[in-house]
């Protein structure tokens, strides 16, 4: 058998994504404070730390962690990005419902569910200076990756690389959507939050699976 994971572990997986942003909390507000409101970290681990609670003692799949996740964000965060990442992790999850295991191609179809979802009701895209910077070229990495025959480990590793790069990238971006937009040429020269915490899911996620993968 190839490369996977048990679908079991989706409690701990989730925790883990818990864990990064509540730990990045101030950081994800400083970098937000910089063209936005600066509550992005503040939100973020209100929705995160919601789940987190929700997911004490108990162990459950991927997708049904997903789930929980995907309705803490959605009830505990204000403004765009609850809906935003609701959608992703929604999306993620309808791709490995019902799977006992998860191997690389299942990853692949997790990673583009989860876009796929975003994208119905986002039209952001890469250049736009948003989380899109990051995980577009992030689940294309993967995607490429894994059809090209690389191991399991290799793709994930491939994803983190891309993620970082679309991170930095945003920094020699103007904003084209969201509040920011209205800076202009004054949005140049700093991250986005959303892209930096993105790429904090994405990196987080790439080894909590890396970790559990098993031949």
């Amino acid at each position: 058998m190839s490369e996977h994971f048990p679908s079991n572990t989706g409690s701990a997986i989730v925790t883990n994504l818990v864990s990064i942003i509540v730990a990045n909390r101030e950081y994800l507000s400083e970098v937000d404070g910089a063209i936005g409101d600066g509550d992005h970290g503040i939100n973020m681990a209100k929705g995160f730390s919601r789940c987190g609670k929700t997911l004490e003692g108990r162990e459950l799949s991927l997708a049904e962690a997903l789930d929980e996740l995907t309705l803490a964000l959605m009830e505990g965060i204000g403004g765009s990005m609850g809906p935003l990442y609701g959608s992703l992790f929604i999306g993620m999850a309808d791709e490995v419902r019902g799977r006992d295991s998860i191997d690389a191609a299942t990853f692949a179809k997790l990673l583009r569910g989860g876009l796929t979802s975003l994208q119905d009701i986002s039209d952001a895209g890469v250049g736009d200076k948003c989380l899109m910077d990051t995980l577009i070229p992030a689940v294309e990495a993967f995607e490429r990756a894994q059809a090209s025959g690389a191991s399991f480990r290799d793709a994930l590793n491939q994803m983190k690389s891309a993620a970082s790069q679309g991170r930095d990238s945003t920094r020699d971006l103007v904003a084209r959507i969201g509040r920011a937009s209205r800076l202009g040429e004054r949005s140049l020269g700093v991250l986005d939050a959303g892209a930096v915490s993105c790429c904090l899911i994405l990196t987080n996620l790439a080894e909590s699976v890396e970790a559990r993968l098993v031949a």
